[in-house]
């Protein structure tokens, strides 16, 4: 039989906030199954390590008996988010949100028992609400509600445009845990507003209200931004073990110890005595590769965690150059082209301002020189030189005037 304390304290950990506590309490002692939601809307085709944040929490729930819901936003995905947003966000084609969802459910299961999981998308109950359903709905909540929440009354007062169906997300996105008749859902803290409404809609159906946990956002590996592929601060669990284990490797000493209360399957105690131990003067770096084998080895395995390791090692701190460097030819107009546009032309990053950041912390080398001048232009010169992004990215580039 589990222990009521232990199972209590495991669900707790990492937690930012409980609403209501003593509920979560009560859930728990009955004994019984729970129905444990957290919902996903497929905006992108990857899930990165800030999404398991969430399913690695789901997971425990499982393993302590309970009934997982993973809820796939496939009809809310089409209006899109505005949470934290301070302009309205595109919503997503119907193609596009099938082909992300496909991927989420593969990725997930990497985390979650596939057995034990039920999957759901919105658009089952969404779909048949029709208008007077979505009408009802709207009855059910007030617009001085709607702007108590940061973002719309950021952009309100700012005299920013709201689109109606944004006041729609939360409101669907509540209903959703009424359909589903959740117990408890978890989400990001960004979500608090939307969980809550969730809970207030459950009272208006005559459900006993879900209990609310919200979990902090993970910072990516820029250690300022929240996780997202949008901003490249990501890692993806489907990466490879080498640019994965490459990534967890650059975050900062910092960072890490952020990376190890959320990420880490850990207990408590023994990350605090890796802190004690790094106080103690053990290097970072050597308590750092004690995370990336973890994290490595849960999506590829536990020899694949110590190959990308011995990798790492032979790359990197014996000052090493990968082999087979990728070599190609760039023409630019005679007068020159600013770094942060060659960057981007080349596929070294994903926009010109990722580079301008990358530059700026210092993170871009030509032939071993570190350039953190944002304005550096770069002449054609028909030489090729060695173009280094962070510890990961290399390549040879020769530059030739048209």
């Amino acid at each position: 039989m589990i222990n009521f304390v232990e199972q209590l304290d495991s669900v707790q950990r990492g937690a930012e906030e409980i609403l209501v506590k003593e509920e979560l309490v009560e859930l728990i002692k009955t004994g019984k199954p729970l129905r444990i939601k957290a919902g996903f809307d497929p905006t992108a085709p990857d899930i990165h390590l800030g999404h398991t944040v969430l399913l690695n929490k789901l997971r425990q729930f499982q393993d302590f008996g309970h009934h997982i819901l993973f809820l796939i936003g496939d009809f809310t995905a089409m209006i899109g988010d505005p949470t934290g947003r301070n302009v309205t966000r595109k919503p997503l084609s119907r193609d596009e949100i099938v082909q992300n969802a496909n991927t989420y459910q593969e990725q997930a299961f990497k985390i979650l028992d596939r057995q034990k999981t039920e999957v759901r998308f919105n658009s089952e109950w969404l779909d048949k609400l029709g208008s007077k359903g979505l009408i009802e709905l709207s009855a059910k909540y007030t617009v001085a509600r709607m702007l108590e929440r940061d973002d719309f009354k950021t952009r309100y007062q700012a005299g920013h445009s709201i689109s109606i169906h944004e006041f729609l997300y939360p409101l669907i996105q509540g209903y959703d845990s009424v359909a589903l008749q959740a117990d408890i859902e978890l989400g990001g803290t960004d979500q608090k507003f939307n969980l809550l409404v969730g809970r207030e809609l459950q009272k208006h159906y005559g459900q006993k209200p879900q209990v609310v946990m919200t979990f902090p956002l993970l910072e990516g590996t820029d250690g300022v931004n929240k996780m997202s592929k949008s901003l490249g601060n990501y890692i993806g669990i489907n990466e490879s073990l080498k640019e994965m284990f490459g990534k967890l490797m650059s975050i900062s000493d910092e960072l890490m110890w952020r990376y190890y209360d959320l990420l880490s399957f850990k207990s408590t105690a023994d990350i605090e005595k890796l802190k004690q131990a790094a106080k103690e003067g053990v290097n970072p770096r050597d308590i750092k590769i004690e995370l990336a084998k973890e994290i490595v080895g849960r999506f590829h395995g536990g020899e694949a965690a110590e190959e990308a390791h011995a990798g790492f090692v032979s790359q990197f701190q014996k000052h090493q150059i990968p082999e087979n460097i990728e070599s190609i030819t760039l023409s630019i107009d005679k007068d020159g082209l600013l770094l942060a546009n060659v960057l981007k032309d080349v596929g070294l990053v994903t926009s010109t301002s990722e580079a301008l950041r990358l530059i700026e912390q210092g993170a871009v080398r030509i032939d071993d020189a570190r350039i953190d001048d944002r304005s550096k232009k770069i002449f054609a010169d028909d030489q090729k030189h060695l173009y280094q992004i962070g510890k990961r990215k290399f390549l040879y580039l020769a530059l030739k005037a048209t």
